[in-house]
């Protein structure tokens, strides 16, 4: 036996090892983790959502996918036990759930992102098209539209010998090898993931809006250092204060910044100037920038003390370290 092959045959003990073992400790979790999300979103309270129902066909969707498709595969390749090739029903039943409930999954989730799109609209008649009775329908009418649709598999399917008496359930040669790579390339690569990303954002931007409508009419009286910035019809109404505290907050913000930013840079100009080690240099202005930016942060939260000491300390750990070696380097 040559090396290659012994490489291989470790390759494939390591395989099924770790799907005779990994295998059902996975399909557990999946499986407990489906049936605990079927309990919360069955809940009194939970089940009247529209968005609710679309998780449950959602769960119900990948513990179907967990229980049939994984099974099948434990059983394959951490047991060589392939029930494919029994016979050719087997053969292609199994290809048609997988993809079935595999697409169900993800086309289930879309429609649980519209829901929340229409009702964070700020339009009340979008909003009333957020139903229980148009999630009944979008889930069955999606349902069997994704079932006839993957009837192909349950045609196309065939046991095939590729060797002299060993046989695999695969694609039938041809077109449907080509339809089967770009349906798994443009539908579950490009376009699930797609329609999510749209309709994310959308959801994002309609939250944004409703939170602007509702904290415009709180700013009624803003501070003004200068009275010269403030609008002539309202000077009246709104005289300029420098002690707003959080105008004071954000200056003592920035003059903290202006004490500790400056002497860096200063330094760090003579320090690349002594041509030290580039990984070194690095890490040195990114642990500063982030020190900075997380003490900022702290600051304007607030976060309570110490930890904008620390990340003061930080950086300033860092700029004592730059002129240290440059100390060392000139001297």
């Amino acid at each position: 036996m040559s090396s290659s092959d012994g490489f291989l045959t470790s390759l494939q003990s390591i395989q099924k090892n770790l799907f005779r073992i990994g295998g059902p400790i996975l399909l557990v979790f999946g499986v407990v983790s489906c049936v605990v999300n079927l309990i919360i979103f069955t809940q009194k309270n939970l089940r009247k959502s529209p968005c609710s129902i679309y998780l449950i066909a959602v769960n119900i969707a990948n513990f179907l996918y967990i229980t049939l498709s994984t099974l099948f595969l434990i059983l394959s390749v951490g047991y060589s036990i392939d029930l494919t090739t029994y016979n050719v029903f087997m053969c292609r039943f199994y290809y048609y759930r997988s993809y079935l409930f595999d697409i169900l999954s993800a086309f289930y989730l879309i429609l649980a992102s519209i829901d929340r799109v229409l009702v964070t609209s700020s339009n009340a008649r979008t909003r009333q098209k957020s139903t229980r009775h148009l999630a009944h329908i979008c889930i069955g009418c999606g349902t069997l539209f994704w079932m006839l649709f993957h009837c192909h598999a349950l045609i196309l399917m065939d046991i095939q010998e590729i060797a002299p008496g060993y046989f695999i359930c695969y694609f039938r040669a041809g077109l449907y090898v080509v339809f089967t790579g770009y349906y798994s390339l443009l539908v579950k690569a490009i376009t699930v993931p797609l329609l999510m990303i749209i309709f994310g954002i959308w959801t994002t931007r309609n939250i944004r809006k409703v939170r602007q409508r509702r904290i415009a009419p709180v700013i009624m009286n803003p501070a003004f250092a200068n009275p010269e910035d403030i609008e002539p019809e309202k000077r009246k109404t709104i005289q300029a204060t420098t002690s707003d505290s959080d105008v004071e907050r954000v200056r003592r913000n920035h003059l903290n910044d202006i004490e500790n930013i400056i002497p860096f840079v200063l330094t760090g100009f003579c320090y690349i100037a002594c041509n030290p080690n580039a990984t070194l240099a690095l890490w040195h202005f990114r642990i500063f920038f982030f020190s900075r930016l997380f003490h900022t942060f702290a600051y304007q939260i607030p976060i309570r003390q110490p930890s904008r000491a620390l990340a003061f300390l930080v950086g300033f750990v860092v700029t004592v370290s730059m002129a240290a070696q440059i100390l060392f380097q000139v001297y």
